[in-house]
């Protein structure tokens, strides 16, 4: 983020007058008269929220708050795609029916309740939605500007899904409608945003990307409606040794909340907004960002098996001994996955990586892009190109040769044409490149270059 590679989420830190009695010490306090007469009080807390206590007027006033602050896609004008994250099953199916009812009211007759989908394991074939939401076609294209391939459905509602490994650009806003106490599910919650994206990627009409002003992500909305911010960065103890339960089988989406004795109650009144603060991050990130990899640090450095190792450059048997000893321990439940989210480099990082960074043999992790940087730098020494003019096409062929999957299918395929309609290299690109480097790209790649590291 501090290099601009990753984006840090501007929040929005939006309070009802119930959801901040619920978030107070004392709760949201209902009196009430039991079955013998006596008058009686009973507090519900922010954990309560759709489990026990149900306000249906609290669950409207999200959906319109979210509605008339979201980020706009810069191309069409609508909201912006959009991740909503739920309490429970049944509370992401009644988010979807409000989204869909007010979407239905602010653009009449364009979505036909396929606004907002809910995203959860009860639905059918919902690993395949979210496939098509990130490849801009759930439920159909948009329907605003016929040259711009962007998914008709806006926002996935969820609840545990969508958040690990889930990678999707061109979210513009995502919505915590839940409490969140876990810092694991908190940071790869909002990571979801932090990818840059060119929206003109998706347009196929010249005169319509003319017309585009600001056509790059350059930040994103965090809807936070329980102060799950303000907990993890000022409440949450992270001196604190976080015991995490491995998880045995699937689980139940939404968790185990704490055990209170009592019926439910429903809040038939109505809410209003109590608060709203809007605040940009900085490049200094949030405090939970930091932590994860920071206590890996202290536990690599601390050990003398791996350090002395470490010194001697002996790294095979570092990364075998932190793989076999460190890792997947019920301490922190370390994983090569898990540290490479926590650092947020938009790429595959090795663990070697990790341990040099660790132990100050590297400054920082180079990006993408500076890796192909370095990797053509390489390739023009070695083939010392006569056409220099040509310079700046062979570069756009390389880089899209070893990060894009489907240019290297086309290509060793020989199928050309399917360049008319990929968004990372098309015909024009491809002809601007002399012949001879038509192969001569492809050949290098294989013979040179590890592709594993450019995965994101």
């Amino acid at each position: 983020m501090k290099d601009g590679y990753l984006i840090n989420p501007t929040v929005v830190d939006a309070r009802t007058e119930i959801t901040t009695e619920l978030l107070s010490e004392e709760g949201f306090v209902v009196s009430f008269t039991d079955d013998t007469g006596e008058d009686q009080q009973q507090a519900f807390k922010q954990r309560e929220f759709e489990k026990r206590f149900f306000a249906e007027a609290t669950n409207q006033l999200l959906c319109k708050t979210f509605l008339e602050n979201a980020l706009r896609d810069p191309v069409s004008g609508e909201i912006g795609k959009s991740i909503i994250f739920a309490v429970s099953q049944n509370h992401a199916a009644k988010l979807a029916q409000i989204l869909n009812q007010m979407a239905d009211r602010m653009f009449p007759g364009k979505y036909q309740s396929d606004f907002a989908v809910q995203i959860t394991s009860q639905i059918p074939d919902v690993q395949q939605f979210t496939i098509n939401f990130s490849n801009n076609n759930l439920l159909g294209s948009g329907n605003f500007i016929a040259a711009y391939k962007t998914s008709k459905t806006r926002v996935c509602v969820t609840v545990g899904m969508m958040t690990t490994g889930y990678d999707c650009t061109d979210i513009l806003n995502l919505g915590l409608f839940r409490p969140i106490f876990s810092p694991t599910d908190f940071i790869q919650i909002k990571g979801r945003g932090t990818r840059r994206h060119n929206f003109l990627e998706q347009v196929f009409d010249e005169s319509v990307k003319a017309g585009v002003q600001k056509p790059s992500k350059i930040a994103y909305k965090l809807f936070d409606f329980f102060a799950n911010c303000e907990y993890f960065e000022k409440e949450f103890n992270y001196d604190e040794v976080l015991k995490l339960p491995r998880p045995t089988g699937k689980g139940s989406e939404g968790g185990d909340g704490p055990v209170v004795i009592g019926s439910a109650y429903e809040h038939l009144g109505a809410d209003i907004l109590a608060s709203m603060r809007v605040e940009q991050i900085t490049a200094a990130g949030m405090k939970i960002d930091r932590m994860f990899f920071e206590r890996f640090e202290d536990t690599v450095r601390e050990n003398e098996i791996v350090a002395k190792a470490v010194e001697a450059g002996q790294w095979d048997r570092v990364i075998d001994y932190v793989n076999r000893e460190i890792f997947d321990k019920p301490e922190e439940y370390y994983t090569l996955d898990k540290l490479r989210k926590a650092a947020a480099v938009d790429r595959r990082i090795t663990l070697r990586e990790i341990l040099e960074k660790v132990f100050g043999l590297i400054p920082r992790f180079k990006s993408k892009d500076e890796l192909l940087e370095e990797e053509f730098a390489k390739f023009v020494a070695d083939t010392k190109p006569e056409e220099a003019a040509a310079i700046p096409a062979i570069k756009t062929f390389f880089k899209a040769y070893i990060t894009s999957d489907r240019v290297r299918q086309i290509i060793e395929s020989r199928h050309f044409t399917d360049l008319a309609t990929n968004p990372a290299f098309s015909i024009p690109d491809f002809r601007a490149v002399p012949k001879r480097y038509r192969s001569l790209v492809p050949e290098y790649v294989k013979d040179y270059v590890t592709l594993n590291q450019f995965i994101s």
